[in-house]
């Protein structure tokens, strides 16, 4: 049975001095999902990206009188098949100790409502391939799987080859 949500928690977003609280959390997600090699974040990356001039993400911050509660990462986006902006979630996460008082969910309606009063209409998600009690989480918050879309990406060197396909290898 889940906790009692705890009756202090509070939600912001983050500031440039939350950055090392951020990339902890990064780092305690991609470990928990047993892939803690794939996360590339550091520090500086995150203070340039999400807090500098041009700012590529917002960071939703819940917190308790015990500190960090957790976070949801996220930034919008447009799409063209519903013909309206929406809010894409990159990373949700809640601290181990404070798992199943429903602060994952409290926090995706603080992020949905935040949204919705800045014109956005609906949320988008991708849950990590494996990750099944994600997968069930989000369905039980009414999330649909999308059965028409498959992501694909393009990173790394393949990026660059991409971009520059006849520049010399090396």
């Amino acid at each position: 049975m889940p906790a009692t949500p705890p009756p202090d928690l509070r939600f912001r977003i983050a500031a440039k001095s939350d950055c090392d609280v951020i990339l902890r959390a990064l780092q305690e997600l991609a470990a928990s999902l047993g892939v803690p090699e794939r996360l590339r974040s550091t520090r500086a990356g995150l203070e340039r990206h999400g807090f500098g001039e041009r700012p590529e993400f917002e960071v939703m911050l819940a917190e308790d009188d015990g500190g960090f509660a957790g976070m949801c990462l996220y930034f919008p986006f447009f799409s063209t098949w519903v013909g309206e902006p929406g809010i894409y979630v990159q990373d949700l996460y809640v601290a181990a100790a404070r798992r199943g008082a429903g602060i994952g969910e409290r926090l995706l309606r603080e992020v949905a409502r935040r949204g919705q009063a800045n014109g956005y209409t609906h949320l988008r998600l991708t849950v990590d391939d494996g990750n099944a009690g994600g997968a069930k989480f989000y369905q039980r918050l009414g999330f649909e799987r999308s059965p028409d879309e498959y992501v694909h990406k393009l990173a790394g060197d393949g990026f660059l080859r991409f971009c520059h396909p006849d520049a010399a290898p090396g």
